[in-house]
C-alpha cells in the first residue's frame, strides 16, 4: 500500500495565505530615527549632556551679567563699608538684630539704598539658598568699558597707556586685587575676557577696596583679538611667566605704551596669548618659592613700571 505523502504533517505544494489579515505587518515603518533621537543610543546621551551644559552656561552668564547678591551679615556689612555699589538691601521680618545688622541699616540709610522686608523663602530664592542670616544686598551689573576707552583715559592725561590684561584669572578676589594695584600704580584700565574668567562681582568689588570705581575695566569676547587691536595702536604687550625672555628689571618697554598680560597661577598664560606678546618677562624670586599669586605678580610688575616711569 502506497504511503500518503501528506501524512505526518509534512505538507507539499501550495499553502493557504493569510487572506490579508497580516497585510499591515508587511508595510514599512518609515525612515530610521536619527541617532540622537534614539534614547538607547550613545549619541542621544551625548546630545542631552551637551544641551544640559549649554543650559548651565546660559544660567551662569545670566547670573554673572545680572544683579549680584551679597548674603550674610558680615559680608553685607563689609560691602557697605567698602562702598560697593548697591541698589537694594533685603532684611527679613522680625530679624534677630545685632550690631552688624544695625550698622548695615544705618549705612544703607545714609547711602540712600532702598530697604525691603523679605520673608525667609524670598531670601532663600534671591540668594540661591545661601546662608543669608536674614539679610542680603543687591549689587547692580557692572558697566564694562571698551579697550579704546582705556586708551582714551591715557590720552586725556597725556600719559603713555599702562594696561593690564588677564588671561585665565577665575578668582574674583584676584581680579579685585589686580584692579586695586592698577589704580595704585597709575594704570589706565584692566581688560578681562568674557568667558572662563572672573567678572566684576561683589567679591571683586570688595577686594578692590573701592578702586573699581576709579579705574575702567573692559570686557572683551576674544582676548587674542583685543591684543591684536592694541598692537595696531602701537601698544607693546608683555606677558608674565616664570620662564621669561628677560627678568622684570630688564623690561625694555616700561616707558612705552604698555599692556601687561597676567595668566592664572596654575596654568599661566595660554600659548595663543604668549605667541602674541612682544616679550615674556619673569619676576626674579627665591628658588625655594615655586610661583607668585597672580595678584601679587601684577602688583610687583606695575610697581616696577611706575618706578621706571617716575625715574
Amino acid at each position: 500500500m502506497a504511503s500518503n505523502p501528506r501524512a505526518g504533517g509534512s505538507k507539499k505544494g501550495p499553502t493557504k495565505g493569510s487572506g490579508g489579515k497580516n497585510k499591515r505587518s508587511l508595510q514599512g515603518r518609515g525612515p530610521t530615527p536619527k541617532a540622537e533621537d534614539r534614547v538607547y543610543h550613545k549619541a542621544h546621551k551625548s546630545a542631552a549632556a551637551k544641551k544640559a551644559s549649554s543650559a548651565h552656561q546660559a544660567r551662569r552668564r545670566k547670573k554673572e551679567n545680572g544683579p549680584n547678591m551679597v548674603a550674610g551679615r558680615n559680608s553685607v556689612l563689609e560691602a557697605l563699608r567698602e562702598d560697593v555699589p548697591a541698589t537694594t538691601m533685603y532684611v527679613a521680618g522680625r530679624i534677630d538684630s545685632d550690631d552688624r545688622v544695625r550698622e548695615a541699616i544705618t549705612l544703607a540709610t545714609k547711602r540712600g539704598i532702598s530697604m525691603l522686608e523679605a520673608s525667609k523663602p524670598d531670601l532663600d530664592r534671591l540668594t540661591d539658598d545661601a546662608i543669608h542670616q536674614g539679610i542680603a544686598l543687591q549689587i547692580p551689573p557692572y558697566e564694562y568699558a571698551e579697550p579704546r576707552d582705556l586708551l582714551a583715559v591715557a590720552a586725556d592725561r597725556a600719559e603713555a597707556p599702562l594696561l593690564v590684561a588677564l588671561d585665565g584669572i577665575t578668582d574674583p578676589r584676584n581680579l579685585g586685587a589686580i584692579v586695586r594695584s592698577a589704580a595704585a600704580f597709575g594704570g589706565h584700565g584692566v581688560i578681562i575676557p568674557e568667558r572662563r574668567a572672573a567678572s566684576m562681582t561683589a567679591a571683586a568689588w570688595k577686594t578692590s577696596a573701592g578702586a573699581a570705581a576709579r579705574i575702567k575695566i573692559a570686557q572683551v569676547v576674544n582676548l587674542a583679538r583685543a591684543i591684536d587691536e592694541l598692537k595696531k595702536q602701537n601698544v607693546f604687550v608683555v606677558g608674565l611667566d616664570m620662564d621669561g625672555d628677560v627678568e622684570l628689571p630688564e623690561l625694555s618697554f616700561s616707558r612705552d605704551p604698555l599692556c601687561i598680560v597676567v595668566g592664572s597661577e596654575g596654568k599661566g598664560i595660554s600659548r595663543l596669548i604668549a605667541d602674541k606678546c612682544d616679550q615674556i618677562v619673569s619676576i626674579p624670586i627665591a628658588a625655594t618659592t615655586e610661583s607668585l599669586n597672580a595678584g601679587i605678580a601684577a602688583a610687583v610688575s606695575l610697581y616696577e613700571v611706575a618706578r621706571t616711569r617716575r625715574g
